[in-house]
């Protein structure tokens, strides 16, 4: 009888040493393929962080051409002039394109107020601008005019722009006389000239003497208030030159309410350059010498 050898019995050990190495394998070759924290950066570098110290640049300033204007229809009307020259400084236009501009708005919203109808009078708004010098030094735009929305008559519209072309800015009020003690001198010589031209007024009218006595005094009420020591009761002005060019004083403009009643107009004051010098910043006071 052929003997025959017995089966195999697979060594269930052996399988298991097999299978754990070749998952360790896998493992570890996953794990290869993962990044190290410590390799060399990405392809795309991140982006560096601005210093502190690094300001972004600002953005350019709009450029604004200040053109007349006509505008006319039943609703309103519109009429704005301006010298030859005045886009020649940028930034005097911004100015006075923002001037317009509130001015403008102003008027709109009043007629947009009305809805689909419209004012029994078309509503207004006019405004003129000259320039009233043109130096190396300084440049001044004076601008008058009004604006109607209705009423007895229209609002007055004065402002006085006054630009130094060198440094590229307004000249204001407040920095052309810096002290309080300027503004009060200012304010002194301003009211002495607008009382003498009341008084001058009453005289001409040949009022009764107690009639002439109440208009002086509440004239000279209104003129106090409206000239108190503060620059901003003095920020419209304009500088006025000589016969040789020299700036010889400034001109305060006060718009109808301020120093007097409306039917008196805008008034004005020249301030003598004797009465401003020992006031002026000394970073202005070259503009007078």
């Amino acid at each position: 009888m052929e003997s025959h050898p017995l089966p195999r019995i697979p060594d269930v050990t052996s399988h298991r040493i097999i299978l754990a190495a070749v998952c360790l394998f896998a493992l570890l070759a996953v794990a290869g393929c993962k990044p190290d924290s410590d390799s060399a950066s990405p392809s795309v570098a991140p982006t560096a962080p601005v210093a502190d110290d690094q300001a972004v640049p600002p953005a350019e300033p709009e450029t604004v051409e200040l053109k007349d204007v006509i505008e006319t229809n039943d609703r309103y009307v519109i009429g704005i002039s301006y010298p030859p020259g005045i886009n020649r400084y940028p930034g005097l236009a911004r100015a006075i394109g923002a001037y317009v501009q509130e001015a403008k708005d102003g008027l709109m919203a009043a007629v947009e107020g009305f809805g689909n109808d419209k004012p029994s009078i078309p509503y207004e708004l006019s405004l003129n601008f000259e320039q009233v010098l043109d130096s190396p030094d300084l440049v001044a735009i004076a601008a008058d005019g009004s604006r109607y929305t209705g009423g007895a008559h229209g609002e007055p519209l004065v402002a006085r722009f006054v630009w130094l072309p060198k440094q590229d800015k307004a000249l204001q009020a407040d920095e052309l006389i810096p002290g309080a003690d300027g503004w009060m001198a200012i304010s002194g010589y301003v009211r002495e000239q607008l009382r003498t031209a009341v008084s001058v007024r009453a005289d001409a009218d040949e009022m009764a003497p107690e009639d002439r006595a109440r208009l002086v005094r509440t004239a000279n009420k209104v003129i106090d208030e409206g000239t108190e020591p503060d620059s901003d009761n003095f920020r419209q002005f304009q500088p006025l030159v000589d016969a040789q060019g020299k700036l010889s004083a400034l001109r305060f403009v006060f718009p109808p309410y301020q120093v007097g009643p409306y039917a008196d107009g805008t008034q004005s004051v020249d301030v003598p350059i004797e009465v401003l010098r020992p006031y002026l910043a000394p970073e202005y006071a070259g503009l007078f010498e």
